[in-house]
């Protein structure tokens, strides 16, 4: 008998770091909720284990000059075999870190907003099962298996979205979000099953094979399951038409905020368009779309941030308008450039929303207009942090988003898209104003309340909370500021393990001249209306009662969608479904119970007992015999 083949150590830390969660997630759920503390530590002791796992593998595997795949047989029908695992190369490692560091890090932040909530223990058993979910999303080996884990990933964010489930907008944001990803996944599921037809696997390495997929199928069948993918993507992303779910989703915890709008659910979406970027880029078709949905994206959300007062909305603004950019790199043929501007605005991003939590948890208002009055400003930690977070978003130098924008601005200009390469710098410039217009708002308020100063509910839950906060924040501020600092080592990496064909990220001299002009003119255009001593605080935009109300509402995007649910759903469909259910399913059965009724009212008859009318019968029988025979005789 030979002795059994060792599992290798990749593997072996790679299930350790998926499974913990799901572990702390059980525990928690079935045992320990109701204890606060323990069912804390139990997660946060899980996350921290997951993200030393995941350091370690990317550490161990910076050299990688191959992908290493572990898979076996989940399934077996017939002739069909599904199987189920690994797949470790640069992006997944990649991804792995920044949703394990991201994950832990809001999970420690959360011991002090979430402090004194009854939900407390589910909260945190809540935060596992995502972080299970969306770990082992990003390391499936086939699309089956990171399609499972999508809707897991969807289910665990309905949960966290709607946590407060007792607040009736928060129930209805969580159903939003449920029903309008589940829109797109419907076009997602569609491609893997044509694809699964067509090519007889789902398996990540094959589908980025572009010559297996070129010699397997044709032209029109790869554009038409690359846009059916796309369609998941555009909804999970929040791209346009399916993006007003996600500043609604703001109804849940902040926490839950910075994990969804950073690393996680809705970069889940780009994160599946660089994993399959060898099949969309077989397709220029569906490659142009993206670059096209990519940029409307961006320019709506930007918009709509430009008159929006609700502070945690803003931000969620912004992360639609970068996810908008991250597909412009991505449509625009570099991996590269998506990957690291995704993998930047992780940190800054989490860092912004993370800051909105501290100043939410200290005035219990979501209005910027009024934190900025309550003394926001006094919080000088949380408010350097959060300029530095909103720097980045704006791609000032040298923080972290200069360079992943700068990179995408440069290969729009390289691969010769001149109407999205000025668009994105409409965008850049609109991104920076409405940042800065809320940083002035906090720093430079019309009118102050210094009793608006009373501590909050944060501290009725002791200091350690608070720090906890604040920790995480200095943390992510850090990381905002060095993270740029690493794009060749990370080009590298990628290009390394991935085998990229494409060329060192493309950089012109005079482009970060412009570029910094436009956000130093946006930065000041936002001083001159809401920072400067006499500044009405009123935006141009603002000024302008159609656009206001145009971006205010959302481009009527919401209004759309009520109109096509009453006119085609409501109106269309659940009438005909109605009528038929009615005249044809009820009408069938009631016709079968009167037919039946009526065959038993004559059976009855028949069959009454009554001895005239049988007599009668029988009578009338024999004469009409009689007179038969006579007539014949």
């Amino acid at each position: 008998m030979q002795p059994a083949t060792p599992l290798p150590l990749s593997l072996i830390v790679t299930a350790a770091a998926l499974l913990l969660p799901l572990l702390a997630f059980g525990v928690i759920m079935l045992a320990t909720r109701s204890r606060h503390r323990l069912s804390a530590a139990i997660s946060i002791g899980a996350a921290g284990l997951s993200l030393i796992a995941a350091v370690y593998l990317l550490v161990q595997h910076w050299q990688m000059q191959a992908p290493l795949v572990f898979q076996t047989v989940w399934l077996v029908s017939g002739q069909m075999a599904i199987p189920i695992g690994i797949l470790l190369d640069p992006l997944s490692l990649l991804m792995l870190t920044v949703v394990a560091t991201i994950s832990f890090l809001v999970q420690v932040y959360s011991l002090g907003y979430m402090a004194g909530d009854p939900g407390f223990g589910r909260y945190y058993g809540c935060m596992s099962l995502f972080a299970w979910a969306m770990l082992t999303l990003t390391v499936s080996s086939s699309l089956l298996q990171l399609y499972i884990f999508w809707e897991l990933v969807g289910l665990a964010s309905y949960l966290l979205i709607g946590f407060w489930f007792d607040k009736f907008s928060a129930s209805e944001a969580g159903k939003k979000a449920f029903v309008m990803t589940r829109t797109g996944d419907v076009a997602f599921l569609l491609g893997l099953v044509l694809l699964w037809l067509q090519l007889g696997t789902l398996d990540i390495p094959v589908l980025t094979d572009p010559a297996a997929v070129a010699a397997a199928l044709s032209p029109g069948m790869i554009t038409l399951t690359a846009l059916l993918i796309f369609g998941g993507i555009i909804g999970k992303s929040a791209q346009f038409p399916l993006l007003t779910w996600l500043p609604d989703a703001m109804e849940g915890p902040t926490p839950v905020s910075a994990l969804l709008h950073s690393a996680t659910m809705v970069a889940a979406g780009v994160y599946l368009f660089s994993r399959l970027f060898g099949y969309f880029s077989l397709s220029p078709t569906a490659m142009a779309v993206c670059l096209a949905i990519g940029t409307i994206s961006m320019l709506l959300a930007s918009s709509m941030a430009m008159v929006a007062r609700d502070i945690k909305q803003v931000w969620a603004f912004s992360t639609i308008s970068q996810l908008g950019f991250m597909l412009m790199g991505l449509g625009s043929g570099s991996l590269f450039a998506g990957v690291f501007h995704l993998t930047t605005h992780a940190g800054f991003k989490a860092l912004l929303f993370l800051c909105a939590g501290v100043l939410i948890h200290r005035f219990h208002t979501n209005d910027m207009f009024e934190i900025g009055r309550l003394g926001g400003r006094r919080l000088k930690a949380t408010v350097v942090c959060m300029i530095v977070g909103a720097a980045a978003l704006s791609g000032l130098p040298p923080f972290s988003g200069f360079f992943s924008k700068e990179m995408i601005l440069g290969q729009l200009l390289a691969s010769g898209h001149p109407t999205a390469f000025l668009a994105a710098l409409l965008g850049a410039f609109l991104t920076t104003y409405y940042a800065f217009r809320l940083i002035f708002i906090l720093l430079f308020p019309l009118e102050t309340d210094d009793a608006g100063h009373a501590d909050g509910h944060g501290a009725h839950h002791g200091a350690w909370g608070e720090r906890a906060m604040i920790a995480v924040l200095v943390c992510l501020a850090g990381v905002t500021v060095v993270l740029g600092f690493f794009e060749m080592s990370l080009h590298d990496f990628l290009a390394r393990g991935l085998a990229l064909d494409e060329a060192a990220p493309a950089h012109f001299t005079w482009l970060p001249m412009v570029a910094g002009t436009l956000a130093v003119a946006a930065v000041l255009q936002a001083w001159f209306e809401f920072g400067r001593k006499k500044a009405r605080q009123i935006g141009w935009v603002e000024r302008i009662p159609i656009l206001a109300d145009l971006f205010g509402q959302r481009w009527y995007l919401d209004r759309l969608y009520r109109y096509l649910l009453d006119t085609l759903v409501y109106r269309g469909v659940s009438r005909l479904f109605t009528a038929n259910d009615r005249r044809v399913i009820d009408g069938a059965l009631d016709g079968l119970g009167r037919s039946t009724i009526g065959l038993g009212r004559v059976v009855d008859w028949v069959h009454g007992g009554m001895i005239q009318y049988r007599l009668m019968i029988m009578v009338a029988a024999v004469i009409l015999l009689i007179l038969f025979i006579g007539w014949g005789g």
